[in-house]
């Protein structure tokens, strides 16, 4: 397509970045939504408390998920007991932090989530935080 651009005819060599702009802030509220809800893959009963410190899990966390039925998934990935130290430990490397998030189901005997917290420390992971949810009122 030629058009008269003063006393020169030619194409127009400029990109119309409009449409692009307009794909990146769609994309851009898409992710926006879909990435807490990736991190709720995994359906737990968790026990209920009032607010004190709150947590918004992100992808670059490592989230230990334990459920009612002995089942443990970092992440959406369902690992084996013997190899969460291993994953964990890697992850905190690759994430460069030293603090995991531990989702057990309310429905799990204290003993059970205690000798899985004590696993970990005497492993060496030192910072375990318990997620919960919030009590409504």
């Amino acid at each position: 397509m030629a058009f008269d651009i003063g006393n020169k005819k030619g194409a127009i060599s400029d990109i119309n970045v409009t449409p692009f702009v307009d794909v990146m802030l769609v994309l851009l509220v898409i992710f926006m939504i879909t990435a807490p809800l990736m991190l709720n893959g995994i359906k737990l009963d968790l026990p209920k408390t009032k607010e004190v410190n709150p947590i918004s899990l992100t992808t670059t966390q490592v989230v230990l998920s334990y459920t009612s039925s002995g089942d443990y998934y970092i992440g959406e990935t369902k690992v084996l007991r013997g190899e969460i130290v291993s994953e964990v430990k890697s992850l905190f490397t690759k994430n460069k932090t030293d603090t995991l998030f531990l989702r057990a189901d309310f429905g799990m005997k204290y003993g059970d989530v205690a000798n899985l917290m004590s696993h970990l420390k005497r492993e060496g992971i030192l910072k375990v935080a318990l997620v919960t949810e919030i009590e409504k009122k």
